[in-house]
């Protein structure tokens, strides 16, 4: 007899999956933690459990025991609207962050307005700024037809194609040139949904910037937490209240469900506060990184530079920590630290642990020993969806106009016939616009940032267009670049990025050819269909 005849039929094993809706964040964490401590189903969780309930147990084990891990399983949906593209870059710059932000390449900016901030007294400045801004903004607007144009008289609309399809995605492509004038003043809008242990650290992380704009996003994201949240069906179910008119217990009870008040998270963020571990680390980084590099001019670097590993962890670290606070190329800082004593590396890695509280996590410069590090160089605009790729770590440096910016050219735009590359401004007659719009935004940044007015001097980031170069450093294993150089170098993508992709493939390939003859790469400088998505 086999041993299956022994089992009873009601002890063999049968699963249930169900989906779980209607239930608030909070709660709903609390029901599925309650499967570490408690038999109950998870019906039976939810049926039992109340909000007060949920608070009582998350003040319990949350706060008092430090199960941090409770708060990954409440995801919370926000709206941000009308921020900064500046702020829009510091606030998703979280590693655990799923989110949509609107598009630069299907959306026109010159509706969206622009962040005006708090100058004080000088009004010099303010003026500037928004002579500046306007400046930017009309190059963008003249630079977008004309580019357009340019692009219909070269690629014309094959009888396949429906014409609005062809004049949405040459219209893309227009903007794909256009938003290199886009200061970080303009607005932007973007949606994101986290749960509450990444947004907890997301709003101290906010409360501690130095940016007005930065900290009052914070406590409005906190606020949105613990404050009511908006209720998608409370208008459309106001009719259905109407229709049960009839019957007033049944209405009354419809009513209530649909107006009842919901807080997403007002236990697990409402203790949120600026960090004082980031505020003081961020001062001695700064200090320590230009007392290092005071007397080195900032190297030239190409736009990719796949950083072979030669140093060893405590180095690595250390040139982190540094390169956070600096503009210098990585190769750079770390070939300056590598000269150093070990006792003056130690200090330097304990800068950035000295001042750490008991619940701060490490920053992410210790996040060290990846196989492969890309120090990037590249304009604003296209690290913002590099910026995306969070299998990653990545360390980036503050934005300044040191750094110069980016003109797409010939040598970034890749050929699209067999005529060769294309300099679409130059084609479309707006190259001088472009370039001195941009060049006076950096000279006016510079202007303003010397200003004495310390509101004043933080406010010229703002002035500085997509076209400004950034310095990033991606640290990965192999998988996640073959993944971005696969992904990023595809027809369709911004040539920024893909100029990228293709360089990074490049770097592999000197260094790993073995292993780099495997990446399905999309040669950048091949002729490519502009109207291929």
């Amino acid at each position: 007899m086999s041993s299956e005849s022994f089992v009873s039929p009601a002890s063999r094993n049968q699963t249930e999956v169900f989906a779980v809706h209607g239930a608030d964040p909070e709660v709903l964490a609390y029901a599925m933690a309650k499967y570490s401590r408690s038999a109950l189903s998870m019906r039976e969780s939810l049926i039992e459990i109340s909000a007060q309930r949920a608070e009582q147990f998350l003040n319990t084990f949350y706060f008092q025991y430090g199960h941090r891990s409770i708060a990954d399983l409440a995801h919370i949906a926000f709206a941000v609207e009308r921020l900064s593209l500046l702020a829009a870059i510091i606030l998703v710059d979280e590693q655990r962050w799923d989110g949509q932000e609107r598009s630069t390449r299907y959306q026109n900016f010159l509706k969206s307005g622009w962040y005006f901030p708090d100058f004080g007294p000088d009004s010099d400045s303010a003026q500037l700024y928004s002579k500046t801004i306007e400046r930017l903004f009309a190059a963008y607007q003249t630079t977008t037809p004309a580019v357009l144009e340019a692009l219909r008289h070269r690629v014309p609309c094959p009888e396949t194609l429906k014409p609005d399809a062809y004049e949405r995605t040459l219209k893309a492509r227009a903007f794909d040139v256009a938003r290199y004038l886009l200061p970080l003043a303009a607005n932007t809008s973007l949606g994101q949904i986290v749960n509450a242990r990444t947004l907890e650290t997301q709003v101290s992380r906010l409360l501690s910037h130095p940016a007005a704009e930065l900290r009052d996003l914070g406590l409005k994201l906190r606020e949105a937490a613990t404050g009511p949240a908006w209720n998608v069906h409370a208008q459309s179910g106001q009719a259905l209240v109407d229709k049960l008119a009839a019957d007033p217990a049944l209405a009354e009870q419809a009513a209530n469900l649909l107006t009842r008040e919901v807080r997403t998270a007002p236990t697990l963020v409402r203790y949120a506060q600026p960090s004082d571990y980031l505020l003081q680390t961020r001062a001695d980084l700064t200090q320590a990184a230009a007392e290092l590099l005071a007397h080195h001019s900032i190297a030239l670097s190409p736009l990719v530079d796949l950083v072979e590993r030669s140093e060893t962890l405590e180095v690595e670290v250390a040139s982190t920590l540094l390169y956070s606070a600096a503009h210098h190329p990585y190769r750079q800082i770390r070939d300056q630290v590598t000269g150093l004593p070990a006792a003056r590396v130690s200090e330097i890695v304990e800068l950035g642990l000295r001042r750490r509280g008991k619940h701060d996590e490490a920053l992410r410069a210790f996040q060290a020993g990846a196989a492969l590090r890309f120090d990037i160089l590249m304009d604003i605009g296209g690290f913002r969806d590099m910026h995306r790729h969070r299998r990653c770590t990545q360390i980036i440096q503050p934005f300044t106009h040191l750094l110069g910016y980016e003109t797409p050219t010939h040598a970034d735009f890749p050929p699209v016939d067999q005529a060769g590359p294309v300099n679409l401004l130059a084609e479309s007659g707006v190259l001088e616009t472009f370039q001195s719009a941009i060049e006076a935004a950096h000279a006016a940044s510079t202007q303003i940032a010397l200003s004495q007015a310390p509101e004043a001097a933080r406010s010229a980031l703002y002035l500085l267009p997509l076209a400004t170069r950034i310095r990033s450093l991606f640290k990965m294993d192999f998988g996640q670049a073959q993944y971005i150089a696969e992904l990023r170098s595809a027809p369709a993508g911004h040539f920024s990025y893909r100029r990228v992709a293709w360089e990074m493939f490049l770097a592999l390939q000197r260094q790993h050819p073995s292993l780099a003859k495997h990446i399905r790469v999309t040669d950048f400088t091949a002729s490519i269909d502009l109207l291929q998505r």
